[in-house]
């Protein structure tokens, strides 16, 4: 059966309304604005690096307080996390996307003036940061909501934004640093972000209507024609003006109705309410932020994985360069191992959309057997030695990476932790919950590399956290079908048996409405003979 859609040639402004998950339509042009909006925020804070050298210069810092820029950023950005939900479920996710990608532009356009590193800190760090949130979150989540089958591809194919954006702005920005100097050049960048708005207008609502809605009328129709025929049997087998039956096409005028009403039991039979032809019910009120989330143990668990595993993100892009020059590699090698290792990501990810987009198959699963190769990377970066050894641990990460940074977040919308219809208010807990690892995972690898003098010990924690978080994923699946989702199976089965056994059997006519009748009948009859 085809699907139904409603509003095909609406405007863009308009909501595509259809009775199931589209896998595809309007989602293809969702997909291709998230791959953009991916380009421009993640791709420019991890092509940030190409202005530290000219900001510490300018503003003659350290590079420690120069990178505080891109940390409180990236925690403005994650802990406003909840925020963007409340937004999206209030104003919809067009109006918040486009208002970030006007903070984002904003924010970077203001710092090109900066005359401080203070000055960094607000504009791109707290203001562009909010942007940020505002601008990923929201296409996210919408993206999930247009597919289903294809959702875990999809969606790693586009998340693939911001590995293209390594590859192509750091060398343009390089470059047009030496035309126009840097402060031009951040103000092209943020110019550029303006491209966000662009695709937050291209984020148009979508709605499900089951199709039990729009068939729900048939049924009505094939019981008065069935009340029908049954007068008119009446009709041509007893004169129908002695025997006192009122023939109409309605089944409510007919006998019995008090015992049955055949409008209100045919819903019963399939499992729905009884409602009344010209009333429509109320629809539920959208929560603005649902934390009924927090009362799921699956999902506890699963924002515990993305806490541990957040640790383990970082480490290789922040020091493998300073571990390659520690081992006497030259800086243009150790440039190429960072590349390398990006180019392995965009494989990791279109592998893991391709591997979870097979049917059956428990995505869960998938994604934790994911998690442990990514602790083997992590460990295996100690071990390396020379430049093609950290060359291969470089690519095994960055595809191991690609495969769990690309669908950790689309999983929430899997049954197993949560459902799509509570991945908003879901991804909103979950990348709070995140940032606090954001925040604390580089001060603290830095302090154990300042302590033991030896750039290992931060890949050795953030190994430590990522098998912690692979601990916490393997319980997710564990906590859905426990003991405390068994007891609520038989609560809700004790529920259906009873309103089964309070709907009665299906309503029948009364046997005596026409045999009275009948009697009526021969009477007459019996009278005329008299006569």
């Amino acid at each position: 059966s085809k699907m139904t859609v409603k509003a095909v040639k609406m405007p863009c402004t308009s909501a595509n309304v259809y009775t199931k998950v589209p896998d595809g339509g309007w989602g293809w042009t969702v997909a291709f604005a998230f791959f953009v909006v991916e380009a421009l925020t993640y791709g420019i804070i991890k092509s940030f690096g190409v202005f530290f050298n000219d900001l510490m210069e300018s503003f003659d810092e350290t590079n420690s307080r120069i990178s505080w820029i891109i940390s409180i950023c990236v925690f403005v950005q994650t802990f406003t996390a909840p925020l963007s939900t409340v937004l999206s479920n209030r104003f919809g996710h067009r109006l918040v996307v486009m208002a970030g990608g006007l903070l984002v532009s904003t924010g970077m356009v203001i710092a090109s003036f900066a005359r401080s590193v203070v000055d960094m800190y607000v504009t791109i760090g707290i203001v562009s940061g909010l942007g940020y949130c505002l601008s990923f979150l929201p296409t996210v989540t919408i993206l999930s909501q247009y597919f289903d089958k294809r959702r875990s591809l999809v969606t790693a194919v586009a998340s693939t934004g911001e590995c293209f954006a390594v590859f192509s702005f750091a060398p343009a920005i390089t470059a047009l640093k030496e035309q126009i100097g840097w402060r031009y050049s951040m103000l092209s960048v943020g110019v550029l972000q303006l491209g966000i708005t662009a695709c937050g207008s291209l984020l148009r609502p979508i709605v499900i209507r089951e199709q039990e809605e729009v068939k729900a009328q048939p049924p009505e129709e094939s019981t008065e024609t069935k009340y029908m025929l049954e007068n008119e049997q009446t009709c041509t087998s007893i004169e129908s003006i002695d025997s006192g039956v009122d023939i109409t096409t309605s089944p409510s005028n007919v006998p019995g109705k008090t015992k049955a009403e055949p409008k209100s039991e045919e819903p019963k039979q399939h499992g729905q309410n009884p409602v009344e032809n010209n009333s429509t019910p109320p629809e539920p009120k959208t929560k603005l932020l649902d934390f009924s989330v927090m009362r799921d143990y699956s999902f506890i668990c699963y924002a515990f994985f993305g806490l541990f595993a957040t640790l383990g993100f970082f480490a290789p892009s922040l020091y493998i360069i300073p571990l390659s020059r520690s081992l006497g590699i030259g800086k243009d090698h150790s440039a190429y191992i960072l590349s390398a290792m990006a180019i392995a990501e965009v494989f990791g990810r279109i592998f893991a959309g391709w591997v979870l987009n097979k049917k059956p198959i428990r995505k869960i699963y998938i994604e934790l057997i994911c998690v442990i190769l990514l602790s083997v990377a992590l460990v295996a970066f100690p071990f390396a030695s020379g430049f093609w050894g950290l060359m291969i641990c470089s690519v095994y990460f960055g595809f191991m990476l690609g495969t769990v940074a690309g669908t950790h977040i689309p999983l929430l919308a899997e049954d197993d932790v949560v459902g799509i219809e509570k991945m908003s208010s879901a991804a909103g807990v979950y990348v709070f919950i995140q940032s606090l690892a954001g925040l604390a995972g580089p001060p603290l690898a830095g302090v154990l590399v300042d302590t033991t003098k030896n750039y290992s010990s931060a890949f050795y924690s953030c190994a430590a956290g990522m098998v912690l978080g692979a601990v916490f994923l393997a319980l997710v699946r564990p906590c859905k079908t426990g003991l405390c989702h068994q007891q609520q199976q038989q609560q809700q089965q004790q529920q259906q048996q009873v309103e089964e056994s309070t709907a009665g059997p299906p309503p029948e006519l009364p046997d005596d409405f026409i045999d009275m009748d009948i009697g009526k009948a021969e009477n007459s009859g019996k009278g005329s003979d008299s006569v």
